[in-house]
């Protein structure tokens, strides 16, 4: 069998087949192995000038996500990790598209690459002094065609695996920052409860000594009434006797008063909590 695999001016290609008594069947068999082999070639190799398209694409999406990758070590406020953030989102985006845009058509190349094989493989063929064999053909000129193809499959499926740990690692970092953040501005809270908790006690304690001193006041009217109606008593006595009274009784409804306020169901919050 001769060929030179390829296309003439009138659009088809040349093979020569010596019959050296072949059965019906087994020359049926070997032409049309040899079509297989022809078309299946054609359909693999369809894959090669989208991997040339892609490749340069791919060497600057890389070289773009190499240099994020350093500035990430760089990169101290969180602005800065957020903007960083974006351009590698957008990188994963433009990474994605080619990757669904080339799956299929390397799938294929894939494909058809082994049924050229298989059907090679099946000619048996027997070497003749001078002559190159399809198989050796296939290993010279189909074999670095696949192995560009799977080369770049391969860089964008390792493309999509650093775009995806660099965004973990930036989101992890976002992440982190954020939680600090949180427990500062929780430690100021605390802080602001505490000091509110404080000025509570401070004003609860002024209220009593407010209370107080307004409640010794009516108690002083009343002595003067009682006074002037002729008991006998020593009013100043009396009237300092019952300031502590006072005091006490009007701390412990205060108190009372704020315990029924933080009980649950009634929206308060313990502040010694």
């Amino acid at each position: 069998m001769w060929t030179d695999f390829q296309i003439h001016e009138d659009g088809f290609g040349r093979i020569l087949i010596r019959d050296l008594a072949l059965g019906h069947r087994q020359a049926g068999r070997l032409i049309q192995r040899l079509l297989e082999i022809d078309a299946y070639r054609l359909l693999a190799v369809m894959a090669l000038p989208l991997a040339r398209q892609i490749g340069p694409v791919l060497t600057d999406v890389e070289q773009e996500l190499t240099e994020l990758t350093h500035r990430i070590k760089q990169v101290t406020d969180l602005e800065g990790e957020r903007v960083l953030l974006d351009r590698i989102t957008d990188i994963s985006a433009r990474s994605e598209e080619q990757a669904a845009a080339a799956a299929y058509r390397f799938g294929a190349a894939r494909a058809y690459d082994k049924l050229v094989a298989e059907r090679v493989e099946e000619l048996r063929e027997n070497r003749v002094e001078g002559f190159q064999t399809i198989g050796e053909f296939m290993d010279r000129r189909l074999a670095p065609a696949m192995r560009t193809c799977v080369s770049v499959s391969d860089r964008l499926e390792g493309l999509a695996q650093r775009v995806t740990r660099a965004a973990e690692l930036l989101r992890t970092r976002i992440d982190l920052e954020l939680e600090s953040q949180n427990r500062d501005l929780l430690s100021s809270m605390d802080q602001r409860a505490k000091l509110q908790l404080r000025l509570q006690e401070t004003v609860e304690g002024l209220s009593i000594a407010a209370i107080t001193y307004y409640l010794a006041g009516l108690l002083g009217y009343f002595l003067v009434a009682a006074d002037s109606a002729g008991v006998a008593f020593d009013r100043s006595i009396i009237q300092a006797a019952a300031i502590p009274v006072i005091a006490i009784l009007t701390w412990y409804a205060l108190r009372r008063w704020r315990r029924r306020l933080q009980k649950p169901g009634l929206g308060s919050v313990n502040p010694s909590n």
